[in-house]
């Protein structure tokens, strides 16, 4: 009877590995909309002391192999493992000991792909070697600098309150004349005391002493385009090629093929700021990958993560040769579960995405409702638009048509930009700072933060005939930015310039973007007359088109000055960042002004601005204009291009200089 029994068990057991196995076939055998997702977190590796273990979800693979070495460029392993397959598509296994300081791959077979598959680092690798070719083994406590529990700890600058300063990290400190030691490194955010060769300040204490609120720093992840391994070589580029996405880029790093350091000089970096008072968001392209063939995630699982057309072409939303399937189950939590990753680990105070468009937007509220639940104020905002058709239905999609929908997400406003300067297709054609009419609606709508207001006539907007936000902060007002010319390359290209007027187009373009009740944005250097040598998408140009030549700091004081003053007073009067939407209009009207000038009123002391009314006139006329003040005895704190300007009575009708803002206000 035991050897009976013994029998039936043997046949149910042979059974049931044989219903096991073809059900492991079977799910290998899957379309890709069918695989299963992955339990758990994405993260693959978790190290300890006693034993490291690894997790690679890949359910189109026949086979995997763990890789570990002992550095991050040895031919032979030290040690391979063949990994174990779970019924949700993960891989798993596990290297007894302490294996901290080594590195890994992991090897798929997969007979089917349309790829050419070799070993990758994975999808969520955290900490990788020269290149990102392969992931390494750390412990991640041990990249803490001093003080960074206390960091984890602080308080946020409110939204509403935000002034972002956009600026890449080699740009700010290569050139001889900034007096940084650690030139196109995360820590030359760490250095205080530099100095130009006239004696003014650069770097961190530069923007301490501008005032912005807020860094946004162009893509610090691992990315493709620069080698590592040749650090004395000059090399730039933007990074909007993706190659590891939770990592750091080694470039920026004093030592690239050290794992830790990278990671231990970013938080350095963060740190500083924070101490500095400064917030810091990260621009992350989460929209394509560098190249399909050789991404992580074709490596990883082939076409799954990529929107593909129904002959399974790619699609090229990003203008990049492809783009990302976001409403896919494991690309949507790859997305939130990678920033959820970078404001933890990384103590990052808000997220810029690139060509935002392309995602849907339940991904991006998805990564809004878990930002929020671990903390306040972080900002979240993007690219309301993509370079192309996605293969994916609009109404959907996080366009900036489709902000209203999408609380505590903001776009950048190109109604405003476009209206102030010029249209983004045409380096040459100018509008309302070239005293061009028919811009002015443009403005107003910009200036209110894209919402309903009533005296905002849609119909004569140029892009948007339909309020696009429902709180005015969700509005990213701006003039330039990286992938553009700089403000003063592009005044010079649109406008027949006379003596003296780039710079005060300069300061009233800015006066706009600063006066608004969207969050200004200012592009790195615009406060000192930065160029770019005419180039507008200088991604991959040399040092010499890129870098900014803090010389120009000295011969522009009086235009950083007036950026400084700005800034200083939009923090010092809460008028001019109201928040709620109907806080904006009943306190801010816009008065009866000719072509080519645009007047508001802060009423009432608006917000609980001491000022009782504030008055804000912008004139791009080549000649002085007369405004009708309301009625009140007002005062002048800004005047024919200087901010704070010398205090002058006055009320009934003023007279405003050609091309400048006047600002007043009543007690």
């Amino acid at each position: 009877m035991k050897n009976m029994n013994h029998i039936v068990y043997m046949v149910l057991c042979t059974i049931s590995m044989g219903l096991l196995a073809s059900c492991a076939a079977k799910q290998v055998a899957l379309k890709i909309d069918q695989y299963p997702s992955k339990q758990g977190s994405l993260r693959e590796m978790q190290y300890s002391p006693a034993k490291t273990t690894f997790e690679l979800w890949s359910p189109g693979a026949e086979a995997v192999t763990l890789r570990l070495y002992a550095d991050d460029t040895s031919a032979t392993p030290l040690k391979q493992v063949k990994m174990r397959r779970r019924q949700d598509g993960t891989w798993t296994a596990f290297a007894k000991g302490d294996w901290k300081g080594k590195f890994y791959t992991f090897e798929i077979t997969q007979s089917s792909s349309r790829w050419k598959l070799h070993e990758t680092p994975g999808i969520f690798a955290t900490a990788v070697g020269t290149n990102g070719k392969r992931a390494a083994i750390i412990d991640l406590q041990e990249t803490n600098p001093e003080g960074w529990a206390e960091d984890a700890k602080r308080s946020r600058i409110l939204e509403k309150d935000a002034i972002i300063y956009e600026l890449h990290m080699r740009d700010l400190s290569v050139h001889p004349a900034s007096g940084i030691t650690n030139k196109g490194k995360f820590l030359a955010l760490t250095e205080h005391g530099t100095l130009s060769p006239e004696g003014l300040k650069t770097g961190i204490d530069h923007l301490v002493e501008l005032g912005v609120t807020h860094v946004q720093i162009l893509p610090m992840y691992d990315y493709a385009s620069v080698d590592e391994s040749k650090p004395d070589k000059p090399q730039y580029n933007w990074g909007y090629d993706p190659l590891n996405y939770n990592v750091p880029e080694g470039s920026y790093s004093t030592n690239p093929a050290d794992p830790t350091c990278r990671i231990r000089e970013l938080k350095l970096m963060i740190k500083a700021l924070h101490d500095a008072g400064i917030g810091v968001i990260m621009d992350v392209v989460y929209n394509h990958t560098y190249d399909v063939e050789n991404s992580q995630f074709t490596q990883t699982c082939p076409d799954y993560f990529y929107r593909m057309n129904k002959k399974g072409e790619l699609g090229n939303a990003s203008g990049c040769g492809n783009e990302t399937a976001s409403e896919r189950d494991m690309m949507h939590r790859f997305i939130v579960e990678s920033a959820l990753y970078w404001a933890q680990e990384y103590h990052l105070d808000g997220f810029r995405f690139d060509l935002m468009g392309i995602h849907d937007q339940a991904t991006m509220m998805d990564v809004r409702r878990k930002l929020d639940a671990l903390g306040s104020n972080y900002l979240l905002y993007g690219e309301g638009w993509a370079a192309g058709a996605p293969l994916y239905p609009n109404e959907k999609l996080a366009m900036k048509a489709n902000i209203k929908n999408m609380p505590g997400i903001g776009a950048f406003c190109d109604d405003m930009r476009d209206a102030l300067r010029g249209p983004f297709s045409d380096d040459h054609e100018s509008a309302f700072l070239d005293a061009k009419p028919g811009f002015e609606q443009s403005i107003r709508f910009g200036l209110v933060g894209c919402i309903a207001h009533p005296d905002v006539q849609m119909d004569q907007v140029n892009y948007s005939k339909s309020p696009w936000t429902t709180i005015p902060s969700q509005s990213i007002n701006y003039v330039s930015c990286h992938d553009d010319m700089m403000l003063t390359d592009r005044l010079k290209a649109s406008v027949q310039l006379e003596e003296g007027e780039l710079e005060r187009l300069d300061k009233l373009a800015q006066t706009a973007v600063l006066t608004s009740q969207g969050l200004p944005f200012l592009w790195a250097g615009e406060e000192i007359m930065r160029d770019k040598k005419g180039v507008h998408n200088s991604f991959c140009s040399p040092d010499s088109i890129n870098q900014i030549d803090w010389s120009l700091k000295a011969k522009n004081q009086d235009l950083f000055a007036y950026y400084q003053g700005l800034i200083a007073l939009r923090k010092a009067h809460p008028a001019f960042r109201m928040g709620m939407p109907e806080e904006v209009r009943q306190h801010m009207r816009f008065l009866d002004t000719p072509d080519n000038v645009v007047a508001f009123v802060l009423r009432d002391h608006a917000a609980g601005d001491e000022w009782e009314q504030i008055v804000v006139i912008l004139n791009s006329r080549r000649e002085p204009v007369e405004v009708k003040l309301p009625k009140g005895k007002f005062v002048t704190c800004v005047a024919d291009g200087q901010c704070p300007c010398e205090p002058v009575n006055m009320s009934g009708i003023i007279t405003v200089s050609a091309q400048s803002a006047t600002i007043l206000h009543t007690r």
